[in-house]
């Protein structure tokens, strides 16, 4: 598939009905997370399908997509790359280029869904095995998505049984003053609790009282009853 067939179909299968719904579900209004946010009218799935086809497509088609003001193509791009970084299993040299192409362009990546799609597939799986400081720079970021990268990327740490560096994110992230951080780090919690719930209980213990109400709710969801009531009562009486 060409460049310009690839755009082609994106275009054909969108609908103003899917693209409506999103500009509501992504919060595009005036003062929101993703104000601005432009959406072509696809479903997820589509676009899937889409970058199944997309193996000819050059790099600068790919960076053309992620430069893109329509999410889908930015989506479908970020996909691309991490399909690509995929298939470079025994090729470091090209990973290491598409992780650079990765962080370089983190403007692009300014979505939840972005980020949450991108960030663990490649970020994390290239960081298991190379130096990790650069989550440090991405978590003192200005910009929202980029400290958003910084914690979701460590989900892949999480799989691989290694919870230090989310914790440490986690941290670093407490006074954050995003909803949308709040709930990342309550999740990247929340994961580690599924694999170590003592470690997660220990670093709750400690913590708590700091933790935005969101981020401990996250935290303790699959808590049982009486264990989520002490820790919203902990957050409380050290937080009054």
């Amino acid at each position: 598939m060409t460049f310009r067939q690839f755009r082609t179909s994106l275009r054909e299968q969108a609908t103003p009905k899917v693209a409506a719904v999103a500009r509501s579900f992504f919060k595009t209004g005036p003062g929101d997370y993703s104000e601005g946010d432009k959406f072509l009218g696809l479903k997820v799935p589509q676009v899937r399908a889409l970058v199944k086809q997309s193996d000819a497509l050059s790099e600068d088609n790919m960076l053309l997509l992620l430069q893109s003001k329509w999410h889908e193509e930015r989506l479908c791009a970020l996909l691309i790359m991490v399909r690509r970084f995929e298939k470079a299993k025994q090729n470091q040299s090209v990973r290491a280029h598409l992780v650079k192409l990765y962080l370089v362009n983190t403007r692009c990546i300014n979505n939840w869904d972005l980020v949450d799609t991108s960030a663990p597939q490649l970020l994390g799986v290239w960081l298991l095995t190379h130096d990790r400081t650069i989550l440090d720079r991405l978590a003192r970021s200005k910009m929202l998505w980029e400290r958003r990268i910084a914690v979701i990327a460590t989900q892949t740490f999480i799989r691989a049984g290694q919870f230090d560096d989310t914790l440490r994110m986690v941290r670093r992230l407490l006074g954050d003053q995003h909803d949308l951080m709040h709930k990342a780090c309550g999740w990247m919690l929340r994961e580690v609790g599924k694999r170590d719930k003592p470690m997660l209980v220990c670093f709750l213990e400690n913590h708590a009282p700091q933790m935005p109400r969101t981020m401990l709710r996250y935290a303790i969801e699959h808590f049982p009853k009486a264990e989520r009531l002490h820790f919203m009562r902990f957050r409380v009486l050290n937080c009054s």
